[in-house]
């Protein structure tokens, strides 16, 4: 069985894990409202997508309190 010869040292370590950081959330301004949002998704503030009322703001509103 294959062991290390060698303690990996934390610089080679952080380098080995430079591409498993997580990436950075995406966020618009909603076009209704000017809140931000996350793309492709309903606007939690206003219930607005793409242009129009998708679902009643005084829903989104007790939705986001429950």
């Amino acid at each position: 069985m294959a062991v290390p010869k060698r303690k990996v040292s934390p610089s080679r370590r952080g380098m080995r894990r430079s591409h498993e950081a997580l990436p950075v959330a995406a966020h618009h301004e909603c076009g209704n409202c000017g809140e931000l949002k996350r793309p492709h998704n309903v606007c939690g503030h206003c219930g607005h997508y793409d242009g129009r009322e998708v679902v009643a703001a005084e829903s989104v509103k007790s939705a986001i309190r429950i």
